[in-house]
């Protein structure tokens, strides 16, 4: 197994572990009331089902723009730790969550590059 293959499967475990994370923290931990469940697991969830076909897949470019998309709850885990409570620890693990992710995936995109090609030479005519 080489080196971009455990990386991609390293980021790939945080992004299901930031998705368990959330569903368990909206659901179990810490849940909204209950007419916001709903809409909070679609708006926190939604967008992080977006891409994982092309993680799980390993495509580059899904794992490039995916980088983005996670900043968001880098943010919101900022927001988290901000509010106090019980969402401290949650917002917290989430922080770490985003961060592991996105340094990993940025490994990934940078070690799975494929190769330049060569420049032919010429030959010179005399």
């Amino acid at each position: 197994m080489n080196s971009s293959h455990t990386v991609h499967w390293l980021a790939v475990s945080a992004y299901l572990a930031l998705i368990a994370l959330l569903l368990l923290w909206l659901v179990w931990l810490d849940p909204p009331s209950a007419a916001l469940r709903a809409p909070a697991l679609l708006l926190l969830l939604g967008p992080l089902l977006l891409p994982l076909r092309g993680l799980l897949h390993g495509r580059r470019y899904t794992v490039a723009w995916s980088t983005l998309l996670i900043l968001l709850y880098f943010v919101h885990g900022i927001a988290a730790v901000a509010g106090g409570g019980r969402a401290v620890w949650l917002g917290g693990a989430e922080i770490v969550l985003a961060l592991s992710y996105f340094g990993l995936a940025i490994a990934y995109v940078r070690l799975s590059k494929p190769a330049a090609p060569q420049p032919v030479e010429r030959k010179q005519q005399s």
